[in-house]
């Protein structure tokens, strides 16, 4: 790999941005940046195995996560090139298992198809990701989900079963185990040799790095994660693989027309843009056109970034899970493409003094839809769902995220602040000054057909939990619920990654007795929990 004095110039600046991590006893990283087919940079920071001291290289192998999905998507648009399936066919036409819902397997390859994410369906059942569970286990949860969080098509919502079930048709198909089409049909023709799909997560896996949680503050343990992967994220790579796979867009060996129809736009109910396109996002870097997709798994984060007009891909993997590649990449193409006249200026930075007006909590009972919005390391954050994130300024005077998949903008007007929700939800969020207390009238037991879940509200003094039962497990530790109106409460579930809420609506009886709770997440939206008890 010959070097040239941008070359070393940019490495010593990404040296700089990962300088912490090469600390001795630290998880960290591998970057890689390629131009026009050449590799500018591939370098490794910090350590694979703490435990056994191994450094991070170019060759060290990762869970890349949802970096996997393009991969799925890539094998069906080779079926159907075939004529082995048709993208307007309803996926229940291969797997007969499913309800017959109306839902076309090229809006599950956009997120637009509604399809709940079975991963939220089983944390509805106090299931989680470190918790053993079998490939049947997670089908048995799209099967047995029998509605959908919207109308095929009218909106975008990510969901890890659209290409769960993705990877179950293709094996259907061709009769044969999805990472075996996979190798044959993708990585040996292009020479991808250190990448494989791993179901089972006691498979060996030479060179492959272990995932951290924590940080060098607060202390590193290794992240447990016990769920088998198939089409929506099973793959493990490394950096060197990952740019085999980005020159393909640029020059198509499986097949011309492969990479436009990864990218191929189509727009939303009422013309909405949908950014999620086929496996993959396109969105905008300072006035550039972005290819993109990250990956997130308990101690593993990636992301895989394009910018075809500059021939430029950056690509880090992270084997912390307090380290974000998503800015990280974007950062280092900004440093990439630094001089290069077609990239627009970086908006100004948000101020402090811009949030401290309107920081606290922000709630609308409609959708409904909760967040907290704060000044925090330097920055303003947002908390939703128990996740945070930072946001920006955006054209048009709005604040939101720069990239990635949350559709959160917000902008502050007279009495409160206006969000848009993405598809045309734009709607106004008032400010919660005071929660309401829990109503006592949620005590009781409710169950819900579409996750096989149970789940008995009970008060305690003032305080009110759920212990939840679902179709993988039983009990566990109680889920805590908090207030927000007299027809709202906030429910947080214990988590060792992260701790994820969720917003539950009171439905009522004319007597005024709490019929059903209406339960919605980041990825599922008004599931229903009935009395039955």
């Amino acid at each position: 790999m010959a070097q040239t004095i941008s070359s070393i110039a940019l490495e010593r600046r990404v040296d700089a941005l990962f300088a912490r991590y090469t600390q001795p006893g630290s998880p960290g990283a591998v970057v890689g940046v390629m131009r026009q087919g050449e590799i500018e940079l591939c370098k490794g920071y910090g350590l694979a195995s703490i435990e056994h001291g191994v450094p991070i290289g170019p060759r060290t192998r990762f869970r890349i996560a949802s970096v996997s999905k393009q991969f799925t998507v890539t094998a069906a648009l080779m079926l159907a090139a075939e004529g082995k399936l048709k993208l307007s066919d309803p996926p229940h036409k291969y797997l007969k298992e499913l309800a017959p819902l109306p839902v076309t397997i090229d809006q599950m390859m956009r997120n637009s198809s509604g399809w709940p994410d079975f991963l939220e369906l089983l944390r509805m059942g106090g299931h989680g990701l470190d918790k053993p569970a079998r490939p049947e286990d997670l089908y048995a949860a799209c099967v047995l989900n029998r509605d959908l969080n919207f109308t095929p098509g009218s909106r975008f919502l990510y969901s890890n079963s659209n290409f769960l079930l993705l990877g179950r048709i293709i094996e259907t198909l061709t009769k044969k185990k999805l990472g075996d089409v996979l190798a044959e049909r993708i990585f040996k023709p292009l020479g991808m040799t250190n990448t494989m799909l791993a179901a089972d997560i006691a498979t060996v896996i030479p060179d492959l790095a272990t995932g951290y949680l924590g940080s060098a503050e607060q202390g590193f343990r290794r992240a447990a994660h016990g769920y088998p992967q198939g089409g929506e994220g099973g793959l493990t790579s490394t950096v060197e693989d990952l740019f085999i796979w980005s020159r393909h867009y640029d020059e198509p060996v499986l097949g011309k027309t492969l990479p436009a129809q990864l990218t191929a736009a189509a727009p939303l109910t009422g013309g909405h843009h949908n950014r999620y396109h086929r496996g993959v996002t396109v969105g905008n870097f300072r006035g550039l056109e972005t290819v993109s997709h990250g990956g997130l798994w308990p101690g593993f984060r990636t992301h895989f970034l394009r910018v075809p007009a500059a021939g430029l891909t950056v690509v880090v993997i992270a084997n912390l899970d307090s380290i974000d590649p998503q800015r990280l990449s974007h950062t280092i193409a900004g440093e990439a493409l630094a001089g290069d006249k077609r990239l627009k200026p970086a908006l100004a930075p948000i101020t402090q003094d811009e949030i401290k007006p309107i920081a606290g909590t922000w709630f609308n009972p409609a959708e409904p839809s909760l967040f907290d919005l704060a000044w925090k390391n330097g920055e303003a954050t947002v908390t939703q769902n128990g996740q945070s994130f930072a946001i920006f300024r955006l054209p048009g005077g709005w604040f939101g995220p720069e990239h990635g998949l949350t559709e959160l903008m917000l902008k502050p007007v007279k009495g409160g602040l206006r969000v848009d929700l993405g598809a045309g939800r734009v709607m106004t969020f008032k400010k919660v000054t005071k929660r309401k207390a829990v109503p006592a009238a949620i005590a009781g037991i409710f169950s819900s057909p579409d996750t096989g879940a149970t789940w008995h509200v009970r008060r305690g003094g003032a305080d009110y939990t759920i212990a939840v039962y679902g179709p993988l497990v039983s009990g566990g530790a109680a889920w805590t619920v908090t207030g927000i109106d007299a027809d709202t409460v906030e429910i947080t579930s214990p988590g060792g990654w992260f701790k994820p809420t969720q917003l539950a609506h009171l439905e009522r009886d004319k007597a005024g007795k709490v019929t059903a709770l209406v339960v919605s997440t980041h990825r599922l939206k008004n599931v229903r929990f009935e009395r039955t008890g």
